[in-house]
């Protein structure tokens, strides 16, 4: 019965894990793109079988694939490229194929000036289509389609404009909330490392545990080179994406309460990234701390120690009340330990000293970026 139970408890806590995982924005914008992609191939497909009649029913689908994008912007200027390529590219095979014939040579050379023309400027996103179009043309029997060639253009046109217009008609992508995960992401580990630090250091702890949390601020560079990459593709989902034109009053309560603050998250995305530097920075100090010969004073490490954890708790968002007057609070422990009575010369005093300057500097950029999520907040 208790391994029924454990079992029980483990498929739970996997399948709660998975819903979490299909609830993620990420997840569901991949879902949407595959979906709309086919859409796009199948209706293309349809559309080049059925009314076009063509003898290369993969043109079309091929090209709407190509056409449907992450965002609405890029599906429409990736989608010019496609169909430039596209067309050098049927038009290059029609040019080999007609004047010199098909063979291994000629093969050769169509792939070779595709190859060449791919890295033409302004085509280089999508310029690899010249050369995969010759390949598709000149390998498919081309003696049957060298009258065809106006039939072949606009089997491209179609696919494209299937493309194009599922990923603007269906749910066309706006990348928002991901940024505002990753933020929200952020502000977490950031306040959880802060917290633990003062966790640990309130008892007995070693160099290893500093180590652990300077692994973890790299982890946290990483994930904050993946905000800015969505932050970027949050940006570029706005651009002539419909869903932005939508009356206030059809939108969701949800999605009215959304912040769209293109500025606001970006400023806020940099200061976590300035946040990151401080706390490594913090954890590298304690580390060294740890190979001093004098021992921590007692009355600084206690009360250093409820700062920090104030601090982690405030840019989780959670005991802002707790958080108030944090500053009043590190000048104060500066002037008890810098005064005539405080360390003595040959104690850990610089280590004091880097410790509460790295936590003024970590508090001014917590309260830039509670300040800036209010206001974006409310936005």
């Amino acid at each position: 019965m208790r391994a029924a139970r454990r079992l029980s408890t483990s498929g739970g806590v996997m399948l709660a894990g998975l819903l979490d995982r299909v609830r993620t924005p990420e997840f569901v914008t991949d879902a949407l793109q595959i979906v709309k992609c086919v859409i796009a191939a199948t209706v293309a497909w349809w559309l080049s079988v059925n009314v076009l009649e063509s003898q290369l029913p993969f043109l079309a689908p091929w090209t709407a694939l190509l056409a449907v994008h992450a965002t609405v912007y890029r599906s429409l200027t990736r989608g010019v490229q496609t169909t430039v390529a596209t067309t050098i590219g049927v038009g290059l095979s029609f040019l080999v194929g007609g004047l010199i014939g098909v063979s291994v040579w000629t093969f050769a050379l169509a792939v070779l000036v595709g190859l060449a023309g791919s890295r033409i400027t302004g085509l280089r996103s999508e310029g690899i289509a010249i050369a995969t179009t010759a390949v598709f043309v000149l390998g498919s029997g081309f003696g049957e389609q060298a009258p065809l060639l106006a039939d072949r253009l606009i089997e491209v046109s179609v696919g494209v404009g299937v493309g194009v217009a599922v990923n603007v008609l269906f749910v066309p992508p706006l990348r928002d909330r991901q940024a505002e995960r990753y933020v929200a992401s952020l502000n977490h580990r950031i306040g959880a490392v802060l917290i633990e630090m003062g966790d640990e250091l309130a008892g007995s702890w070693s160099s290893d545990r500093a180590e652990v949390w300077v692994a973890e601020t790299e982890s946290i560079d990483e994930e904050v080179a993946q905000g800015w990459q969505t932050m970027r593709f949050a940006r570029e989902s706005r651009k002539v994406n419909p869903r932005r034109y939508v009356p206030t009053s059809l939108r969701s309560a949800r999605v009215r309460a959304r912040p769209t603050g293109e500025v606001e998250y970006e400023g806020i995305l940099l200061r976590l990234d300035e946040g990151v530097s401080h706390l490594r920075h913090l954890a590298r100090l304690l580390r060294e701390s740890t190979y001093a010969e004098a021992p921590w004073d007692e009355e600084f490490r206690r009360e250093w120690v409820l700062i920090v954890r104030d601090l982690g708790r405030r840019l989780q968002g959670e005991g802002e009340g707790e958080g108030e007057g944090i500053g009043e609070r590190i000048d104060a422990l500066a002037r008890r330990f810098s005064g005539p009575d405080g360390v003595p010369a040959g104690d850990l005093w610089p280590v004091y000293g880097a410790l509460l300057t790295s936590v003024r500097h970590l508090l001014v950029i917590v309260d830039d970026v509670t300040t800036a999520r209010e206001g974006t907040s409310g936005a």
